[in-house]
């Protein structure tokens, strides 16, 4: 098992991207942790994953609260000694072009994209030094690699923040053995996109975009952060890895 023991958690963790990351960790041995703002999916989740033969705990954190980071770190250390694994996953997006975004939605974006990264990297470093190292993967976006004329202009602005921030953690910490790195996936067939794909202009739209003529599929992307948590990346730091089929190619 390539997370044998090993304490992760992911944020977002109960659905979508971040659920398929953690049926990914438990499945190759981690111990994981499931954070999200809503108590009764993120129940619901760790119910799915427990009865799958998976070890899994859930967390109530809402990413933009710093005290609620401290709570959730000195909770899973307590318990489990360390946090090895990070996994800033949870995220939003309001589309909105720059012209009908207000300030307080651009606020809202930047609160759980840039500063709940921001505030998981803050917190978990002291323990991945303290233990002789980790791994923190951040989920930004291809929007965070190249600007993107069908994704709002604060997405694409976080994205790019957090690809960013990735590369400074990495430059700074590596002497820590804490490695850091981005995923940067393309529109990923999530439910929401699976309802949008029937609009033929927006499936025209992006799928005509991917040179390998699909989305991203959730499993593609959690195991690109298997790989990225494992030991067979034990020397890959500051990487920002493209799931896109090639639309960062171009």
């Amino acid at each position: 098992m390539k997370l044998n023991k090993k304490r992760a958690l992911i944020t977002g963790g109960a659905q979508g991207i971040g659920f398929a990351i953690a049926e990914t960790f438990c499945r190759e041995g981690a111990l994981v942790y499931i954070a999200d703002i809503n108590a009764e999916i993120g129940s619901a989740a760790q119910s799915e994953l427990v009865a799958g033969g998976g070890s899994a705990s859930f967390v109530e954190l809402d990413v933009s609260n710093d005290s609620d980071w401290s709570r959730v770190c000195w909770q899973i250390t307590e318990k489990d000694g360390t946090i090895d694994i990070l996994v800033n996953n949870a995220g939003i997006n309001i589309r909105k072009s720059i012209e009908e975004m207000s300030a307080d939605e651009l606020d809202m974006m930047y609160q759980v994209n840039i500063k709940g990264p921001f505030l998981g990297i803050k917190n978990v470093l002291p323990i991945m030094k303290n233990s002789g190292g980790g791994s923190i993967i951040n989920m930004s976006s291809v929007c965070g690699l190249i600007g993107h004329k069908y994704t709002p202009e604060a997405y694409t602005t976080a994205k790019g923040a957090l690809t960013t921030l990735t590369k400074a953690v990495a430059s700074r910490y590596g002497e820590f053995n804490v490695r850091c790195n981005s995923i940067n996936p393309s529109t990923a067939n999530t439910a929401m996109v699976q309802t949008m794909l029937k609009d033929p202009v927006w499936r025209e739209q992006r799928l005509g975009e991917v040179p390998l003529g699909r989305m991203a599929s959730l499993q593609d992307i959690a195991e690109a952060a298997l790989y990225l948590a494992s030991d067979e990346a034990s020397f890959i730091n500051g990487v920002a890895l493209p799931v896109d089929g090639g639309v960062t190619a171009y």
